[in-house]
């Protein structure tokens, strides 16, 4: 089974509702193991191109062949499509199940369902769909359940064995951990006999020894995972990102041996375990010591400026000239965009509020400098200057859009994070999961001197200072997103999560304000360079 694999419901689970009256009356009886991941409704002679597999297939034989043979054709094709199961409508067609229907289905091994005239199609599908529901809301449950364990366990002074008993007992598989050499440090649940535990131990050393050819002998060990089994066992290793100090790769290993196939729960509370053993065991990752973090803080509240304390954050081994930083600023999008829908993406999770998915950032974006603010995302990223920042895939995955800077020292960080509050805008607008801030080359924008440019952006929007609700700010706000999408009416109240109706009135509002026709192109864009010019703050100036 895959990530991607829609939830389903046995066949079993149809046949006991009472309310549909469903009868099995051919092919194998009583099977458990045939799954209904989906309910299609066909009357075509030959439904094979439009079926993916896993579906309760329903027909009232409209188009059925007449003839037996024509017939076996017919249940040969959609058990070869993966059809999992054929339910025939009884009346007004036929007033009963065809027995050749019947004598081909129990020859290829495809159950046959009848349904009486009394129960619809519809009601089959709105049957089978709820209860897959409660198959999806049953696993995120457990999934909830397991990551919040999971979270808890990491805070124990044994946090190492406590996640990994907490591991084990949500997957029901014996859980160790190994160092790059096959050396079990620890391991939770019940051992299994010879030979497994030594299969794992060799498909753990061989992943490591994977990675570290690919990634060479410095630098941080990309992460890999592996999977083998033998009869009714199978086994895992997932492998831990990190780097010493010195450049040196340390790679870990998490081994799994279970009894049974992961399902799609297990795999997501692995990746959580992954996650929190990967920080528990690199505080090298942390770029820093909790005593220098910490140090850094005192001097910082006791009036130290940033600029002085941002060399106890950085790597040891970096010179003061590579010390530069990256600012990110991100925003958690709503569950029906595009990033979110991503795999991986967990529609509705609090960012603020999970443990487990700050843990996600912060081994993702590399470094524990993360500040997330309910939907809101601040990082200091270390870098050195000359390096492009570039966006992790798992934040995209967890449903973050973000805005990078370019390496800056830290007595520059107020511009770099203007700098990436401004690439933030961009990816949001642009509707795109990251984009790093690029220097501006000489353009109209710089053609006019800034204070003059500020003045006249100022006097340019003085008259919306005049609008009642909901307010200047908002006002140009709408105006800006609207003109950065093109005009697009629809992308704009999406963005701004507004009716787009709300948007025609408040732009007919800026129109009528500013005395402009919001349709003419030359007044767009005289519209737009103001905005450019306009201060965001009062704190705001020019790079």
């Amino acid at each position: 089974m895959t990530e991607s694999e829609q939830p389903s419901v046995p066949l079993s689970t149809l046949l006991a509702d009472p309310a549909l009256g469903l009868r099995q009356i051919a092919g194998p009886a009583g099977e458990h193991r045939v799954l209904i991941s989906t309910v299609g409704t066909t009357e075509i002679e030959d439904p094979t191109p439009y079926l993916v597999g896993g579906e309760l297939l329903l027909t009232a034989g409209v188009r059925l062949p007449l003839d037996a043979e024509g017939i076996d054709t017919y249940v040969r094709q959609v058990v070869a499509a993966g059809v999992s199961a054929l339910g025939f409508g009884v009346a007004p067609v036929h007033e009963e199940v065809p027995p050749e229907l019947i004598a081909a289905c129990d020859r290829h091994g495809l159950p046959l369902l009848r349904l009486p005239p009394a129960t619809p199609f519809v009601a089959v599908g709105q049957a089978a769909y709820a209860a897959i529901a409660e198959v999806r809301n049953r696993e995120l449950r457990e999934i909830s359940r397991a990551q919040s364990a999971l979270a808890t366990a990491a805070a124990r002074p044994d946090a190492l064995r406590a996640v990994l008993a907490q591991l084990s007992a949500h997957t029901g598989a014996w859980a160790v951990l190994y160092d790059s050499q096959g050396t079990e440090l620890f391991s939770a649940g019940p051992r299994p006999a010879s030979p497994t535990p030594g299969r794992v131990r060799d498909l753990a050393v061989r992943t490591i020894a994977r990675v570290r050819a690919r990634t060479g002998a410095a630098g941080r060990a990309a992460p890999a995972a592996a999977a083998d089994h033998e009869g009714r066992t199978h086994l895992t290793v997932h492998t831990l990102p990190g780097a010493d100090g010195d450049g040196t790769t340390t790679t870990l290993a998490l081994g799994q041996a279970a009894t049974t196939a992961p399902t799609l729960v297990h795999r997501q509370v692995t990746g959580t375990a992954t996650v929190l053993l990967a920080l528990l065991t690199s505080p090298r990752h942390a770029l820093g010591t909790d005593t220098h973090s910490a140090g850094a803080l005192v001097r910082l509240m006791l009036g130290a400026a940033p600029a002085e304390v941002a060399p106890a954050l950085a790597r040891a081994d970096t010179t003061e000239a590579e010390r530069c930083w990256v600012v990110v600023h991100g925003r958690h999008t709503p569950p029906h965009s595009t990033q979110a829908s991503r795999p991986g993406a967990r529609p509705g999770a609090r960012p603020g509020g999970d443990p487990a998915q700050l843990a996600t950032l912060a081994t993702a974006l590399g470094t524990p400098y993360l500040h997330v603010d309910g939907a809101e995302l601040k990082a200091l990223v270390p870098s050195a200057p000359d390096t492009r920042p570039e966006a992790p895939a798992q934040a995209a995955d967890l449903g973050w859009v973000l805005g990078f800077s370019t390496p800056a020292p830290a007595s520059d960080l107020p511009h770099a994070d203007r700098r990436a509050a401004r690439a933030l805008r961009r990816a949001i607008a642009a509707e795109v999961p990251s984009v790093v801030h690029t220097e501006d080359p000489l353009t109209v924008l710089g053609l006019v001197p800034a204070a003059d440019a500020r003045d006249l952006a100022r006097s340019r929007f003085a008259p919306l200072d005049r609008a009642g609700a909901p307010g200047a700010s908002v006002l140009l706000d709408t105006l800006r997103t609207w003109l950065t999408l093109h005009g697009s009416w629809d992308r704009t109240a999406a963005t701004l999560h507004v009716h787009r109706n709300t948007v025609r009135d408040r732009l007919a509002r800026v129109g009528e304000l500013l005395d402009v026709d919001l349709q003419d192109a030359g007044v767009r864009m005289e519209l737009w360079f103001a905005l450019r010019w306009l201060p965001v703050g009062a704190d705001e100036t020019d790079e």
